[in-house]
């Protein structure tokens, strides 16, 4: 097979930075011939084009666990309890931009997102000082986003009790009534620094107090959705993904 210059050396880089890879590169080349005799002509196909994809070929298609189930857990409540608009913070971006098909959604980051959709909004929100008024929106979500305040990751203020001002910012702008969708790491308490803190069940219930649980789900060590979960199981985590859904 007459492999051109850019292919070897590609090759090459591949063998040399990717050892474990280099079967699956050389049965690509492989499919790559096969594929060019077998050729309807409707496409270029050239070695300076070709783009491996070695990893791919698997029997299910993989995820992250943690951000599939919690949006999914959220975007269903959501759809049970239909509020006029949602207001998220700092949730993964696919999350609102979804439910924002069928319902408004108002996102605010401390990041904003220029992304452009009907029923969509975004803006500027730090969570230790929210510019909502108390008692004042209907709906609200804030996912794998707590976790992070106060540990200068994405480019905040150094704070030890950040997590703590932005919980009490959340509960203060919901309206009486409202509902509050908070999902967090969960297990036995820590801080790996300065990626996110790992809760407890019981911090968490006790910081959202005196709001009622109405659902916690848990996205355990092991993966999958644990409807209505037992909080036992929460001791039981390195690293699992709590779904709290409270109303005020």
């Amino acid at each position: 097979m007459y492999l051109k210059d850019y292919t070897v050396q590609l090759a090459k880089d591949i063998l040399i930075r990717f050892p474990k890879k280099s079967a699956r590169f050389f049965e690509f080349l492989s499919e790559l011939s096969r594929f060019k005799k077998n050729s309807d002509n409707r496409f270029s196909i050239s070695s300076k084009d070709i783009y491996p994809c070695l990893t791919d070929k698997l029997e299910t298609t993989p995820f992250d666990h943690h951000y599939i189930y919690h949006p999914a857990w959220a975007a269903r409540v959501l759809a049970r309890t239909r509020p006029e608009y949602h207001v998220d913070f700092s949730s993964k971006l696919s999350f609102g931009s979804i439910v924002s098909a069928f319902i408004p959604v108002k996102f605010y980051d401390y990041r904003p997102a220029d992304l452009k959709l009907t029923n969509w909004e975004s803006g500027f929100a730090d969570l230790t000082k929210l510019a909502f008024d108390t008692n004042s929106q209907p709906s609200v979500s804030c996912m794998h986003t707590i976790e992070h305040i106060g540990l200068g990751r994405y480019g905040d203020p150094l704070d030890p009790q950040g997590d703590l001002k932005a919980i009490d910012e959340l509960k203060r702008i919901v309206k009486p009534g409202g509902d509050l969708l908070f999902v967090t790491p969960v297990g036995r308490p820590k801080i790996e620094f300065n990626a996110h803190r790992i809760y407890s069940y019981e911090q968490i219930t006790a910081y959202f107090s005196p709001f009622t649980l109405i659902d916690f789900s848990l996205v355990p060590d092991e993966g999958g959705l644990i409807e209505n979960a037992n909080p036992e199981l929460v001791k039981q985590q390195n690293y699992g993904c709590g779904c709290f859904w409270f109303k005020k």
